[in-house]
């Protein structure tokens, strides 16, 4: 994911906050591939790890908003389904 992709998806405008933006992107496949097994090559050819990378961010950045419970439920099942595809 680029930066400008993390950007669009928190609703940020380029500026003061994109090293921190980056860092959460940065952060994403690492996690993925934690949580999945899935290596980080492999996420680059797969559609959901860029989906979840999306959400985590979301979650990452906006963490004390009041959707952070679904939010996380939606990670999760990416996550299984990213698992169960390796």
């Amino acid at each position: 994911m680029t930066l400008q992709e993390g950007l669009e998806i928190l609703h940020l405008d380029a500026g003061a906050n994109d090293n921190t933006v980056q860092a959460l992107i940065d952060s994403a496949p690492s996690f993925i591939e934690t949580a999945t097994g899935m290596t980080e090559e492999a996420q680059a050819d797969e559609p959901l790890a860029k989906t979840v990378t999306g959400f985590l961010i979301r979650l990452w950045y906006y963490g004390d908003k009041s959707d952070d419970v679904a939010l996380s439920r939606t990670i999760d099942s990416l996550l299984k389904s990213i698992k169960a595809k390796i």
